[in-house]
């Protein structure tokens, strides 16, 4: 039979707890309670005694140990240097240049330098020049790079042996895609009428909308059609590569208003735009009006310095050239009228 213990609610105030004025209605000040026979409390006069369960036991601190892969980069980085160093490259300056190459895994570096070395049979300088001249190649893949081989000597044309030389007058195109610049330029070339682009190949890395097309709109308009403009591009490709304001507009600037030309002699002969304006082309033609004298633009440019001095020398002892002379040029109408005017 289970011990029976009273419980009292004491209060030395006239005023009933919150909890007990919503309860009004029940009296417990006088009510037995029994506690279930699971709680097992020993009354005794002073005491009650409780069973409390024990303490968990301490979980052992885990001493701060330093992550071993801050290690492991730094033994990382460490080798790849002294492998870029061995292979005669400096790791600091091409840092500078181009910073991806900090997080390029090493496995991945050393399998783009045997690929490029092994396929195009590069000596360490020449393979040293082509990095310093596009430090992206040390981070492309040899998934990427692979298919750029394959392009060139199967849609560009280009000879096996040629390979070689190829990239190192353009290593540029070893980082360039296929289907986003390498394909799209060569349509465009070869949709100009550019067949053997194999020749060119150095085109293939430029941009057709960036570079190629604006080039074509810049001789249409100062004033060629688009037809000769296009003529001009196919006669003399390399056109692509000069700069419009360095090369093209301070030649051609001189060309017309200094030299008095036609423009059919540009379209005849674009080369024009290759000579050096202050080289080649001032001091010739400078000659020339000091003289007396008009050369074709081939004659006045493609020469030899002695070449050009002997044809000025024989050109001064005697007349004007015939009009289908080689050395008749189409400004020697105006140097006959200004004789006979004189």
């Amino acid at each position: 039979m289970h011990q029976k213990h009273t419980i009292h609610f004491l209060s030395t105030t006239t005023t009933k707890p919150h909890f007990l004025s919503s309860l009004h209605h029940h009296d417990y000040s006088q009510r037995n309670l029994h506690f279930p026979p699971i709680f097992s409390l020993k009354a005794t006069t002073t005491t009650t005694t409780l069973s409390l369960p024990l303490k968990p036991p301490k979980t052992p601190e885990i001493p701060n140990i330093s992550p071993p892969s801050q290690t492991h980069s730094h033994s990382h980085f460490q080798e790849k240097m002294l492998y870029l160093d061995s292979i005669g490259l400096d790791f600091l300056s091409l840092i500078n240049h181009h910073p991806p190459i900090i997080s390029a895994s090493l496995p991945d570096l050393k399998s783009t330098v045997d690929l490029i070395t092994s396929t195009l049979s590069l000596t360490s300088v020449e393979f040293r020049r082509i990095i310093n001249m596009c430090p992206e190649i040390l981070t492309s893949r040899v998934t990427d790079i692979v298919p750029i081989f394959t392009f060139l000597l199967r849609e560009a044309r280009v000879n096996g042996s040629d390979l070689k030389r190829v990239i190192n007058r353009r290593p540029r195109l070893l980082v360039c895609s296929v289907q986003l610049r390498l394909r799209p330029t060569l349509y465009f070339l070869q949709s100009i009428g550019i067949s053997e682009v194999h020749r060119h190949s150095y085109l293939l890395s430029c941009s057709v909308e960036d570079k190629l097309i604006p080039r074509i709109e810049y001789f249409e308009k100062i004033g060629f059609s688009r037809r000769d403009a296009v003529t001009m591009f196919r006669r003399f490709p390399q056109l692509f590569n000069y700069s419009v304001k360095q090369n093209f507009e301070p030649k051609f600037d001189y060309f017309v208003v200094e030299m008095g030309r036609d423009l059919k002699e540009l379209k005849e002969f674009p080369q024009y735009f290759s000579f050096s304006l202050e080289n080649r082309i001032k001091p010739r033609h400078q000659c020339c009006v000091e003289r007396g004298v008009c050369f074709p633009l081939p004659v006045l440019l493609k020469t030899s310095e002695e070449q050009f001095c002997d044809r000025l020398e024989v050109c001064c002892n005697s007349s004007i050239p015939f009009r289908h002379s080689p050395l008749w040029c189409t400004n020697c109408d105006t140097i006959i009228q200004s004789n006979i005017i004189e």
